[in-house]
Formats: C-alpha cells, sequence, structure tokens
C-alpha cells in the first residue's frame, strides 16, 4: 500500500521541484537585466557587468544565493 502511494504522487512532485526550479532561475534573470544596468550603467556599458544572464550564469548565482541564505540563518526562524 505504501508503495502504491510513492509512485502516485513521486511524478507530481518530481514536475512541482523541476518547474519551481525553472521558475527560480527565470526570477533571477529578469532581476538581473531588471536591476544591474540600472544600478551600474556605465560598468554595463564599458563591458565590466554583463547586460543579462545566460542559463548556466543564473544558476551559479542561485546557488550562490542559497548557499548566503542558508550560512546567514534566515531560515532557521531565530529571535534577536
Amino acid at each position: 500500500m505504501r508503495k502504491a502511494w510513492w509512485i502516485a504522487i513521486g511524478p507530481g512532485v518530481l514536475v512541482f521541484s523541476v518547474g519551481a526550479f525553472i521558475i527560480a532561475l527565470f526570477l533571477v534573470k529578469i532581476v538581473w537585466a531588471w536591476t544591474i544596468p540600472d544600478l551600474f550603467p556605465g560598468a554595463v556599458q564599458q563591458g565590466l557587468i554583463a547586460r543579462s544572464l545566460s542559463w548556466f550564469t543564473a544558476l551559479k548565482v542561485a546557488i550562490f544565493l542559497a548557499v548566503l541564505t542558508g550560512l546567514s540563518g534566515a531560515r532557521r526562524g531565530r529571535e534577536y
């Protein structure tokens, strides 16, 4: 009985996880393209900072942000 439950819900969880992953990468790309050229217009014109990100670079930025969030303890729910 328990095995049949995992077989039924497993594909849905997998599709949801992949969808959330793609949406996160898309959000990183959009936020970068929206904010960075406005914040650093001279650096973008000189080519020091990219105007937009590739999918692979968005993945690296998302991983970096996840690591920083994990190290900061923001998800632990501590009250100071």
